[in-house]
């Protein structure tokens, strides 16, 4: 029986004439923009008119493109290693398209769908469920699809966010250091639609403090932040550059709790504007673990959840 595991993820600019096509389908996405479609479009075009040139000159610091492809790359060779299943990714925003992708596994028997978004949103799993369908409907190979809505509290999950801070702490005394579990932020309105992602943040930040109490890794104080706000309307609080200003220690750790795969979000926002922040706090120490990507214990993860789906 031939079996094909596709990885779902959002996709980040190959090069800098992908930034405008990336911002274009992002924003004319129904999931993050819900408007009906001819205003979507209008909108969609006015914050890619007004947003490419200052995106380019940021992928410009991470080397003209988004690290996000490189680092879902390595995952898929890590996890074919690992299980009985062809692996690949299909992205959102930028290439490979679903359509593409099904293209070459459509004579699969079984074809398992795993986003790379442990806790579920209407922004993102919602989202990549949609756009992968669309294209297996037109193939006609729905029905050899099966998904998984989230996994925020799989062990194994767990472990490597756990390993990437133990990394990134090195032999550092914890207790000198605050943590902060920092989220990509959603307009509030959502949330208070019924969409999960904000619950299931707060699930794997009890899991991942359990685990850290269990090892004995005490930091001065652990929170949860969200970053990449948007706009001028109300999103879901704290943000991160609030919550860096309201430390009481001087030296910080930020682990990026909703995002697997490293990308533009982390290299550069955390990476970058945020040390800036911290900077102008006179911070002594701010690091930035990096997310679970190839870890080992990801790779489990995320064989232990193909397992459950056969």
């Amino acid at each position: 029986m031939q079996k094909s595991v596709l990885l779902l993820n959002m996709g980040g600019p190959n090069n800098l004439d992908e930034v405008k096509l990336f911002l274009t389908n992002m924003f004319n996405d129904k999931n993050i923009i819900a408007a009906p479609k001819p205003i979507r479009k209008m909108i969609a075009w006015f914050i890619t008119t007004m947003r490419t040139k200052e995106a380019q000159s940021n992928y410009e610091h991470l080397g003209g493109k988004s690290p996000i492809v490189g680092y879902t790359e390595k995952l898929v060779k890590a996890l074919e290693k690992e299980i009985d299943a062809d692996v690949h990714y299909v992205m959102r925003y930028t290439p490979p398209y679903g359509q593409e992708v099904l293209e070459k596994v459509k004579d699969s028997d079984e074809i398992y769908a795993i986003p790379l978004y442990p806790h579920y949103s209407s922004t993102t799993t919602l989202s990549s469920f949609e756009h992968l369908f669309e294209a297996a409907n037109k193939l006609g190979i729905q029905d050899k699809i099966k998904t998984v809505n989230s996994y925020y509290k799989e062990p194994a999950y767990l472990n490597a966010i756990i390993e990437r801070i133990k990394e990134t702490l090195g032999d550092s005394d914890p207790s000198e250091y605050e943590l902060i579990f920092s989220a990509h932020g959603l307009p509030q309105k959502i949330i208070d639609k019924g969409d999960l992602y904000q619950r299931h943040i707060r699930y794997t930040l009890f899991y991942a403090r359990k685990e850290l109490m269990k090892q004995n890794i005490n930091f001065y104080k652990t929170h949860l932040a969200y970053q990449s706000r948007l706009g001028p309307m109300e999103w879901i609080r704290p943000y991160l550059d609030d919550k860096l200003k309201s430390l009481s220690k001087k030296k910080v750790i930020l682990f990026p709790i909703a995002f697997t795969v490293d990308n533009s979000e982390t290299e550069f926002e955390l990476d970058i504007e945020y040390k800036e922040i911290a900077d102008e706090l006179e911070f002594e120490e701010y690091k930035v673990a990096k997310a679970p990507n190839d870890h080992p214990k990801f790779v489990e993860a995320l064989k232990n959840i193909y397992e459950r789906m056969e």
